[in-house]
């Protein structure tokens, strides 16, 4: 299974898509970049793989294995990236700001019960995060940073 986050980077937050074999999936929200800091920075744009994880806190999750420099990025429920995560993605039914989102835990619960489809397919599932139109994005972001 292959999904692909494509990010808008912004000073006050990370927004993104996320495509299952190019088909729209939801929404993402993430830290700003921030030289791939620990808790104050989203992971660098790469291929990833990713399996499914469950703890107290976030119960159902997905893990981004191998992350260069970091440890335990997860996938998991939020919806104010500054509030919320530390380097995690967060997907969102709906963007409602730079790095702020709703409707998370219905987003999260589709990309889940697909992961685990995948998952009983014996399927390797690969994350690849790349920028859209970084250029483009820096001068929009100057002209008016209320939108996206």
């Amino acid at each position: 299974m292959e999904l692909t986050l494509e990010r808008a980077y912004f000073k006050e937050g990370t927004n993104g898509t996320l495509f299952c074999s190019e088909s729209y999936l939801c929404h993402t929200i993430e830290l700003p970049w921030n030289d791939n800091k620990r808790f104050i920075s989203c992971i660098p744009e790469g291929v990833y793989e990713i399996e499914p994880r469950f703890s107290k806190k976030f119960n159902h999750h997905l893990l981004v294995k191998d992350v260069k420099k970091r440890g335990l990025i997860l996938i998991h429920a939020a919806n104010d990236a500054l509030k919320e995560l530390e380097g995690c993605i967060a997907p969102v039914s709906y963007v409602g700001g730079l790095g702020k989102g709703t409707q998370s835990k219905p987003a999260l619960q589709k990309l889940l019960s697909l992961v685990y489809q995948a998952q009983d397919r014996k399927e390797k599932i690969l994350l690849t995060i790349k920028s859209v139109n970084h250029d483009d994005i820096r001068t929009f972001e100057t002209t008016d940073p209320k939108i996206l």
